[in-house]
């Protein structure tokens, strides 16, 4: 049995853990935030408004309340919590039970993001206000008595938990929550010591909230989504994004939520840093209006306030682009890695068939900024981001050919977003060629594959040092993926 014990504070350690490169993120993701507020209102509150519904759906997906199929879930992120866009055939409960829990998740959210609009405090009444919400359309939950019976009861909503309700898993084992007669303190505790949290890293402090709250389970059920609504209310009062742990991420998230019972923090605070940098760079990808009101202006008017602005604009640009330098540097890095690990390829094929590698630095400051366009919008595009060709765009490639079969391997830095944000991210793919035979200069077939299953982000404010080997990590895994996929082929 995982004996139940009580909740700890941060540790030293934990509050020492190094955020450098999300801090940098936060900075530039907040400039851009007024402007999108400015410049592109509703396109920003729509897009804040499919991210609760997607987080809604997400949220009781992942505990196993219901199934949804994918293309169901798209139609109702993108137009609302209708009963009409559900089939009996898409999902496992009856459609219209589905929608209720889907409103209630959705409220609890909104309701969340109320609570910081208005600078409300998080206490008890919030808890249980949240938890009433969250649970409105669902009137009973299972328990284990005495007895070790597991009976029906009603739900409690908005009140704490009466019997345990600790999980048996798989293998039989029983892992224990807190008992209800301790919850109340446990409860006081987790509220006293997040207020002393204010001026840590918002990611480290929704992680550290969201795993301890789960550790008290302090409601008969609703815990698992209650944790996750109150892990975006960390990250929307200090101005970030609610992020969304995806059904596909189940078992991943799982296994970080047992590794912080054994005081591992820093796996799911991995995950969470990973999930914001997603939900920002989507938000750079915001559209402007085009309903928004057009006034017109006087042309000498219009004349001095380009003028005054201008100058404003040109000195933010200029700070803005200093990202580039960043990718510059990265890029060197990357052919310098590159150039290691592909000798060590040659050497190992050279055994069974005559090898060729080629590097190569390319980007706007080498008259190739456009190569790879296609390839880098679309799978921009597929993950629900601009990637913007309108600033400087770099890349380094290697090339291996060995016989009838040629990798190519790029890794592109682009800016992200539909305006200059300061922000750009790395993404590693390769193309994998087949030629009619070894002679040949004109491949006969290609095959496109992403190696990076998550791009590596920087700033304008990020530094080389800071970076450099979280970078090489990075790229370390993605090349991993190139080389298996070729490897595969010889």
């Amino acid at each position: 049995m995982n004996n139940w014990t009580p909740i700890t504070p941060l540790s030293i350690e934990e509050q020492n853990a190094d955020f450098l490169s999300m801090q940098a993120l936060y900075e530039s993701w907040r400039t851009q935030k007024k402007r999108l507020q400015d410049e592109s209102p509703a396109g920003l509150q729509e897009f804040n408004q499919r991210l609760i519904r997607r987080l809604s759906v997400e949220t009781g997906i992942l505990e196993r309340i219901y199934d949804l199929d994918r293309g169901t879930t798209e139609s109702l992120v993108e137009n609302g919590f209708r009963e009409d866009l559900v089939s009996r055939s898409n999902t496992d409960i009856e459609p219209s039970r589905l929608i209720n829990i889907l409103r209630d998740q959705e409220s609890a959210i909104k309701l969340v993001v109320d609570c910081v609009a208005g600078n409300r405090p998080l206490t008890k009444s919030v808890l249980h206000e949240l938890h009433a919400t969250l649970v409105n359309h669902q009137d009973t939950t299972e328990a284990v008595d005495q007895f070790g019976s597991i009976i029906n009861i009603p739900l409690l909503k908005g009140r704490f938990k009466q019997y345990p309700n600790n999980p048996k898993r798989s293998d039989g084992e029983i892992h224990e929550y807190c008992p209800p007669i301790h919850v109340d303190t446990e409860i006081e505790n987790l509220l006293k010591w997040l207020e002393e949290y204010k001026s840590l890293d918002p990611i480290l402090v929704a992680s550290w909230l969201h795993h301890r709250f789960t550790q008290i389970h302090p409601y008969q059920d609703g815990n698992g989504r209650l944790a996750r609504a109150l892990t975006t209310l960390v990250l929307l009062k200090a101005g970030l994004l609610p992020l969304i742990v995806d059904r596909s991420m189940r078992l991943e998230y799982i296994e970080s939520l047992e590794l912080a019972d054994r005081g591992k923090l820093n796996e799911l605070a991995r995950i969470f840093a990973r999930l914001e940098k997603s939900a920002i760079l989507q938000a750079l990808s915001v559209a402007d209006d085009s309903t928004r009101a057009k006034h017109p202006i006087s042309s000498d008017v219009l004349e001095a306030l380009k003028e005054k602005f201008g100058k404003r604009r040109e000195a933010k640009d200029a700070t803005l682009r200093k990202v580039n330098n960043i990718a510059v540097d990265l890029r060197k890095v990357a052919v310098n890695d590159l150039a290691i690990a592909f000798s060590r390829l040659k050497e190992a094929i050279l055994q069974v068939a005559e090898t060729e590698i080629h590097f190569m630095e390319g980007g706007t400051d080498k008259k190739s900024g456009h190569w790879y366009k296609y390839e880098v919008v679309k799978s921009a595009n597929e993950a629900g981001k601009f990637a913007n060709f309108h600033e400087d765009h770099y890349f380094s490639r290697a090339t291996v050919r060995s016989g009838r079969e040629q990798l190519v391997f790029v890794t592109s830095f682009h800016h992200v977003g539909r305006e200059l944000s300061g922000i750009m991210e790395a993404t590693s793919f390769a193309r994998l060629e087949t030629f009619e035979n070894s002679d040949d200069t004109r491949h006969s077939t290609q095959e496109f594959t992403m190696c990076s299953t998550e791009p590596f982000v920087f700033t304008f404010a990020s530094k080389k040092w800071d970076v450099e080997a979280d970078f090489g990590e990075w790229l370390d895994t993605a090349l991993a993926v190139a080389m298996k996929e070729f490897g595969d082929r010889l």
